[in-house]
């Protein structure tokens, strides 16, 4: 608690490294470059580019906001000039770390946002092109900005378990969130000419949307992702775009940081824009698919983001039946070896995407995948005599909690009819795999959960096929035999060493002696 306190009291205000050149831009072509060097979001030039519509007061004072009639007040013909000059007052920047400096001028700007939102909403005032060139601008000036440094940058500590910090909360949201809504709000308004709006809504504009889905603030990333999948959904001529720079995310996270905020709401945009895919599946898709979404099981934090992670996963798999072998071979590859609790997630998510596998497929990979699930069912083989050391140290018991629920939860996938049809199919491959642990699970796993489950899934090999559970039975005693033959030789063995060496030893002190 105390680590929190401290954690929330250093958080700092943006960085001095704002005012440096972004070091990002929008490449044509297909090439994409993401600026995640740093947590800093410079306006684009088309922002600066308008910055003498700003209104400038005296060196550190603060900012006067002239006083404007509603829209209501004034004649049509003059709603756009009035548009434009309450986008001026907007795009004028207060420090909100401070609630009572400059708190008139503040309340002015946020009352003229809602206005502008009810105005952009209602399509009350036919928007021209310069109108939408000041409106993109007046949002970029205010939500394109340096992002507080994370939590564990803050301290100078170690990166520690996101799952554990407190979120953050902006103190500017109340006027981020209405700036949010208004441009919301003309992304997908029908009188947006989408062959307009490109003009403003670019490649560059994309980019820096992107980069603030660091934003620690989740009610922040709620709305990029709202924003930016709308902009997916309209901006036909983004989409390939917006693809390779989520990629270009996924890789730095996978391969470099293991942090960033804004995973999980990525996944989610991805997962709707996967359930529109077009069959055939491109190959391009099949490769973000190997490339990038299979590799981000592999992180620490997965379970940060492993709910949407699985809704992706199994998309593509009802998408294309075929792709199961791959997916399949590829969560084998990244199965988590000491943490159980990613191996529960790996185990449902695995679930899943046997639940819309056919059988040629499980064909191909079921020898390797039912060895991991072997192992899974044998993962907590304590024997009894241990069990009252494990319970002295907390740690310990924790640990071996977590390990029968790995156990238990394998055992689960014999509760889905499907899963049990593809194993009834393949059962002379499957049983002599798994037969060993089901066994050693009968005989002496400390957990009753697990010993029951045990019992109801050796019936179920029974009922199905009795002479290939004799046989198996057969074969598990005779290696069982074998191995305490071994063990036996091998203990004998050393006492005959334990012997030599002995008699060596008083041969010596004989001599010695004498």
């Amino acid at each position: 608690m105390f680590t929190k306190i401290m954690k929330r009291g250093n958080r700092k205000g943006p960085k001095s490294e704002a005012a440096e050149p972004a070091a990002a831009a929008a490449v044509p072509g297909s090439n994409v470059t993401v600026n995640h060097a740093s947590r800093t979001a410079v306006p684009s030039s088309g922002a600066a580019a308008g910055a003498h519509h700003l209104p400038t007061s005296p060196a550190g004072a603060a900012p006067q906001i002239e006083s404007l009639p509603l829209f209501r007040d004034v004649p049509v013909a003059e709603r756009q000039a009035l548009f434009l000059r309450k986008l001026q007052i907007c795009a004028m920047i207060f420090d909100f770390s401070d609630t009572l400096k400059s708190a008139r001028e503040k309340e002015m700007k946020r009352q003229t946002l809602s206005e502008l939102v009810d105005v952009v909403q209602s399509s009350s005032i036919r928007l021209g092109e310069s109108v939408q060139d000041e409106l993109v601008r007046t949002v970029a000036v205010n939500i394109f900005r340096c992002l507080p440094p994370a939590s564990h940058e803050n301290t100078g500590s170690e990166v520690t378990d996101p799952e554990e910090e407190d979120p953050y909360l902006d103190p500017a949201w109340p006027h981020l969130q209405l700036l949010y809504e208004l441009l919301l709000r003309y992304v997908i308004s029908s009188d947006t000419d989408t062959k307009v709006a490109k003009r403003y809504i670019d490649h560059s504009f994309v980019l820096r949307i992107l980069d603030l889905f660091e934003s620690e603030d989740p009610r922040e990333r709620e709305y990029l992702k709202t924003i930016l999948h709308r902009i997916y959904g309209k901006f036909m001529v983004h989409r390939p775009f917006i693809r390779k720079a989520i990629n270009n995310i996924f890789y730095r996270f996978i391969f470099e940081t293991e942090r960033h905020s804004g995973i999980g709401e990525l996944l989610e945009i991805l997962g709707s824009i996967i359930n529109g895919f077009a069959l055939p599946m491109k190959e391009e898709h099949k490769l973000f698919l190997v490339r990038a979404l299979i590799p981000l099981h592999k992180p620490k934090p997965v379970g940060m983001y492993h709910q949407q992670l699985s809704y992706c996963i199994v998309q593509f798999v009802e998408k294309d039946y075929k792709l199961a072998d791959t997916i399949i071979r590829g969560l084998l590859k990244y199965w988590p070896v000491t943490n159980c609790q990613k191996e529960v997630l790996f185990l449902g998510e695995l679930e899943e995407v046997l639940e819309a596998t056919q059988p040629a497929e499980f064909q191909r990979c079921m020898v390797p995948l039912f060895k991991q699930i072997s192992h899974c069912l044998s993962s907590s083989h304590f024997q009894l005599e241990d069990l009252g050391r494990i319970m002295r140290h907390l740690t310990l018991n924790a640990v071996a909690a977590a390990k029968w629920k790995v156990a238990e939860r394998a055992l689960f996938l014999w509760n889905n009819d499907h899963i049990v049809s593809l194993i009834a199919q393949n059962r002379s491959v499957i049983f002599p795999i798994i037969f060993e642990a089901l066994e050693k699970n009968m005989q002496g796993h400390w957990n009753q959960a697990v010993h029951g489950l045990t019992a109801n899934v050796r019936k179920m090999f029974l009922d199905m096929d009795s002479e290939l559970f004799e046989a198996c039975q057969l074969q598990y005693v005779e290696k069982e035999e074998n191995a305490k033959s071994l063990e036996e030789r091998r203990e004998s063995a050393w006492r005959r060493l334990e012997a030599i060496a002995e008699a060596k030893a008083a041969g010596e002190d004989m001599v010695v002696a004498n």
